[in-house]
């Protein structure tokens, strides 16, 4: 201790002082560097777990394109019933998943899982402009203690830093010849009142323009995910070594055009065309032009740029939504027992519950039904613009608002270039000035007014030819947009301007408006003679193409009401036949003619739409309904069906053989010019369970009683004994009920017992046979359809005869057997 002391002293103790200074320092230096190294670490630890997390989402993606698991879903809605004027409504919408293995269904509750941005916008404070949602598809729905939803997460768009200039453009003075009258109100008229639906949101500084907020919203998220994945893309291929120069164009925005825009009247009788003051042009985009060697012709022609971004689950309403309205999300809802005679009483108006209907929001909520993955699903930026018409005779007011509030409130407004509403000569007063003054406090929505009933076919080609968008968008006036609606089908069609989309159409009771889900793996399909029907996808072609429900699924006939197709495409085919009348058998003949064409069919499970189904057609005929649409599938048969023709004819219609059903040259040269393949290639390569042999039975022709067989020799007809390998004693039985070899038929001869060969011609009612056609005692008998009082064709017991007698169910020399029966 006291040499301690000493070494203290004097000198000592700096040197000590010193030497314990100079370790703290070096304590300190040495904790700061650690403390830099971790910050080095933890940044490159934090980019290489970025780095690998983009190249993960790279091979994930590339792994579900190439090898999908197969999964077999059908999903289904279990609504809560809700009583219409009763009270608050049960807000706890339960959603079912069902999965279909081995023919068996096992049920899932989702309960309140599933519940999308369609309780979000119920709770917003109504002090505060309406919040513009993106709903998210894996969002957990929260309910209060009182049973109310209470509010979720979502993606709130702020939009008030940014500005979006618009530009206005007039149309120029084309002269239209059609027999419509297109009407464009821009102000509602002063003491006009304002519908209780009206979709504009206010602020205090006034009315707020939808399109504006939500475009600056999504010009927001095309940037920022375009950044994220051009990033991505740097870091995870760092040794990319060769890179494609991009050309680039774009146009400056004009500037808005101020004052009203000229009217534009053109001469003809038949046609009012105003111009659109309230149409957008949308500005230039950059573009990236396609490499070569690419196939242009099946793509479309315009060039592309690379960027994508997920699907927007947009899900637009103008106020608060008020969870407990009648309807609202979907489910269903009852009437009181007083209210049954108001129901039936206006029934009629559209043939479903009117009354109900009216009741509804017509920006009410439905269930988001598409397959979980997608709205993960990524689609390009620059998809083409669309034009959504709608065409209509007298529909009802609620579900007509309901179909165009939910194309404004569920699709993104810069592909959504116009509402083409096609009045074809209603006759309600409501669908007139009252429907001027609604729309027009919407800019996009245009109507054109047909000056006499044209009939569907025609109202859709006057809608298609006034369209400004790149792809047209057919849809029913009684329709339900779903979310995520629109980006599916415009993606197809980008990928191949030829492909034409159609959603997934689910059900709207006619009966309570309740949205109900469709089966999964659904498709379109014909019966003979041309009857459209739903059919299920066969389970092997499921798994041989290890098929996911979200999968795009080829689609033999459209329904018609619902699709999507590039404009230029559908008028390179020729569009709709313009000899169609009125209604019925177009979508037969335009999806014969986009296959055989060298287009495809799709249905498109992640875009989904509600469509209210009705037991009756509403629709008056300017002629005998059933004659115009035998009329127009006879059109089709004749021009598309080639040899299968027959199969139609012999379905039922031998009397449209005869009738006059219109000039068909331009239709077959149409054909010839597109160099459309066959209906045989039709049947073998698109529809290959499709059942239609040529001819109902085929081969030797039997006689029970004298057994022996018939047969043409030197232009007579004999009895052999039976020998397959003689042509001679083959027969065919035709859908025309002609008992023919090669070019003859065999006739009776006038009213007399004896018998002819005639040059078969399917008009000829006395060359057509009845056999098999029952299972009555004479089904193995040919009757004579020509001739009256039940006329048998029977052999002469001594085999050197043939001729008409009256039929004896038990007289064996009447009864006949082909070889093959095919029908």
């Amino acid at each position: 201790m006291m040499k301690v002391r000493r070494y203290l002293r004097g000198s000592g103790r700096v040197l000590a002082f010193v030497f314990i200074a100079s370790v703290i320092w070096l304590l300190f230096d040495m904790a700061a560097l650690r403390l830099s190294i971790n910050d080095v670490n933890s940044q490159l630890l934090k980019e290489q777990v970025i780095r690998e997390r983009e190249i993960f989402k790279q091979q994930s993606r590339a792994t579900q394109l190439m090898k999908r698991g197969f999964k077999h879903p059908v999903q289904r809605v279990d609504f809560t019933v809700t009583h219409a004027g009763k009270g608050p409504l049960s807000s706890s919408v339960k959603l079912a998943q069902v999965y279909r293995q081995g023919g068996k269904k096992q049920d899932q509750v989702l309960g309140d899982k599933k519940m999308n941005s369609f309780h979000q916008q119920g709770e917003f404070p109504k002090t505060d402009p309406p919040k513009y949602v993106v709903s998210e598809h894996k969002e957990q729905n929260v309910t209060s203690k009182q049973g109310v939803p209470a509010k979720k997460k979502a993606v709130n768009l702020d939009l008030n830093d940014t500005k979006l200039e618009k530009s206005r453009v007039i149309d120029g003075s084309k002269k239209v010849m059609l027999p419509v009258v297109v009407s464009n109100i821009t102000q509602v008229p002063p003491g006009v009142q304002e519908n209780k639906h009206a979709l504009l949101p206010t602020s205090k500084k006034g009315p707020i323009k939808t399109g504006d907020v939500v475009q600056n919203a999504l010009d927001k998220i095309d940037s920022k995910t375009n950044e994220k994945i051009k990033t991505g893309a740097k870091e995870s291929q760092p040794q990319a070594k060769e890179v494609h120069p991009v050309k680039t164009t774009s146009k400056p925005p004009n500037k808005d055009v101020k004052g009203k825009a000229p009217s534009i009247e053109t001469e003809d009788e038949h046609v009012i065309v105003k111009s659109d003051p309230n149409a957008v042009k949308e500005t230039t985009k950059p573009t990236i032009k396609l490499q070569a060697g690419e196939d242009s012709k099946h793509k479309s022609a315009a060039v592309r740029k690379p960027g994508v971004h997920k699907v927007f689950s947009l899900d637009i309403t103008h106020a608060p939504r008020d969870a407990n309205a009648v309807g609202q999300f979907g489910q269903a809802a009852l009437i009181a027992s007083n209210e049954d005679a108001e129901v039936r009483k206006r029934w009629d108006e559209g043939h479903f519950n009117v009354y109900l209907s009216d009741q509804i929001p017509a920006d009410r909520a439905i269930p988001d039904t598409r397959p979980e993955m997608c709205a993960q699903n990524v689609v390009h930026d620059d998809l083409p613009s669309t034009s959504v018409i709608f065409c209509f005779v007298d529909e009802v007011w609620s579900t007509l608002l309901r179909s165009v509030h939910s194309v404004l409130n569920r699709s993104p407004p810069h592909l959504l270039k116009e509402i083409i509403l096609v009045d074809d000569f209603s006759t309600r007063d409501y669908l007139k000035e009252k429907l001027d003054v609604y729309m027009s406090q919407f800019p996009k929505v245009r109507i054109i007014r047909l000056k006499e009933r044209q009939g569907l076919i025609r109202a859709r080609l006057a809608g298609a030819a006034v369209a400004k968008g790149e792809v047209l968008t057919f849809l029913d006036s009684h329709v339900e947009c779903n979310v995520g609606w629109l980006e599916p089908l415009l993606e197809r069609i980008y990928l191949d301007r030829k492909k034409v989309p159609c959603p997934v159409i689910e059900v709207i009771s006619d009966k309570d408006m309740s949205y109900m889900l469709v089966d999964n793996f659904q498709r379109g399909i014909f019966k003979w003679p041309l009857v459209f029907g739903w059919s299920a996808l066969p389970e092997e072609y499921i798994k041989t193409n290890n098929m996911t429900i979200s999968d795009p699924i080829r689609c033999p006939v459209m329904a018609g009401g619902l699709f999507s197709i590039d404009k230029k495409y559908f008028y390179e085919l020729g569009s709709y036949d313009p000899g169609l009348d009125v209604w019925g058998g177009e979508n037969m003949e335009i999806s014969f003619k986009i296959w055989m064409c060298g287009g495809e069919i799709e249905i498109i499970p992640c875009s989904r739409v509600g469509h209210i189904f009705r037991g009756q057609n509403p629709y008056k005929f300017p002629k005998d309904r059933q004659k115009t649409v035998e009329r127009n599938l006879a059109r089709v048969a004749e021009v598309w069906l080639d040899e299968y023709k027959d199969l139609f004819y012999g379905h039922g219609y031998h009397h449209l053989l005869d009738k006059n059903i219109g000039n068909l040259t331009e239709q077959i040269e149409l054909r010839k010019r597109l160099k459309c393949k066959s209906f045989k290639w039709y049947l073998e390569n698109v529809y290959p369970d499709m059942d239609a042999p040529l001819v109902k039975a085929e081969g030797l022709v039997f006689n029970r009683g004298l057994r022996k067989c018939l047969s043409l020799q030197k232009g007579s007809l004999l009895f052999e004994i039976c020998d397959l390998s003689k042509q001679s004693q083959h027969f065919n039985y035709t859908w025309m009920r002609h008992v023919r070899q090669q070019d003859l038929c065999v006739a009776p001869q006038g009213k007399g017992s004896g018998f002819a060969l005639q040059v078969c011609e399917n008009t000829k009612p006395e060359l057509r046979w009845f056999h098999k056609s029952s299972n009555s005692a004479l089904a193995e008998h040919l009757i004579a359809e020509f001739v009256s009082h039940h006329m048998c064709l029977e052999a002469g017991p001594q085999g050197d005869s043939l001729r008409l007698n009256p039929c004896e169910p038990r007289n064996t020399f009447q009864k006949w057997q082909f070889t093959h029966y095919h029908a």
